[in-house]
C-alpha cells in the first residue's frame, strides 16, 4: 500500500499542528481515542481547542474536530472570519468531522496522520473502522473553498496512537 506524501509545514502551521497533537495525548490520558484539534484565526488567535471525548462522554460524535467546532458557536464568530481560520487536527478528519468543518465555514484544514496510515495502524476491529472517504472528497463538494494540507508531522501525530488500539 502506498501512502500520501508527507507535506512540509511552515513554522506557524507546525506550531499549531503540534498543539493539536498535544491535545491528542491529553484525550488519550483521559481514556479517549487519541485525537486533538485546534482552530486558529487568521491573526493567530486560538479560537478553540479540544480532544476526542467520545469514550468518557459516551457520545459517538465527540470527535476532537466536532468538539472544537462546537466551542466556536457560543463565541459568535462571523462566518467571514471562520472562512479565514485554520483547523489543525492531529489526524485526517473523518467524514463526519469534514462535514462539520464544511458547515462551520472554516476555510482551511491542516492535519497530521492521514486516514490510510491510521487504518493500517488501528487494525480491522469493527469498532475501530471508519467510512473510507477522504475529507478532501467532502471538501471538494463544498460550494466554498476549503484548503486541505496534510499529511504532516506523521510520526509525531502517530505517537499518541502507539498502544491505544486493539491488536
Amino acid at each position: 500500500m502506498s501512502f500520501p506524501e508527507e507535506k512540509q509545514l511552515d513554522e506557524r502551521d507546525g506550531r499549531y499542528l503540534r498543539k493539536a497533537i498535544v491535545w491528542s495525548h491529553a484525550g488519550r490520558r483521559r481514556g479517549n481515542r487519541p485525537f486533538g484539534a485546534v482552530v486558529v484565526s487568521e491573526s493567530g488567535e486560538i479560537l478553540a481547542e479540544a480532544h476526542c471525548d467520545s469514550t468518557e462522554s459516551g457520545d459517538s460524535t465527540g470527535h476532537a474536530e466536532i468538539n472544537a467546532v462546537r466551542l466556536l458557536g457560543p463565541r459568535g464568530i462571523p462566518r467571514e472570519e471562520l472562512a479565514r481560520a485554520t483547523l489543525y487536527s492531529s489526524a485526517e478528519p473523518c467524514v463526519m468531522c469534514a462535514g462539520a468543518i464544511f458547515w462551520s465555514a472554516i476555510g482551511r484544514v491542516v492535519y497530521g496522520v492521514d486516514a490510510q496510515r491510521l487504518r493500517v495502524f488501528r487494525g480491522q476491529h469493527a469498532d475501530q473502522r471508519d467510512a473510507q472517504l477522504s475529507c478532501r472528497d467532502v471538501f471538494a463538494a463544498s460550494p466554498h473553498p476549503i484548503e486541505c494540507v496534510g499529511p504532516a508531522l506523521v510520526d509525531e501525530a502517530l505517537a499518541a496512537h502507539i498502544g491505544a488500539w486493539k491488536e
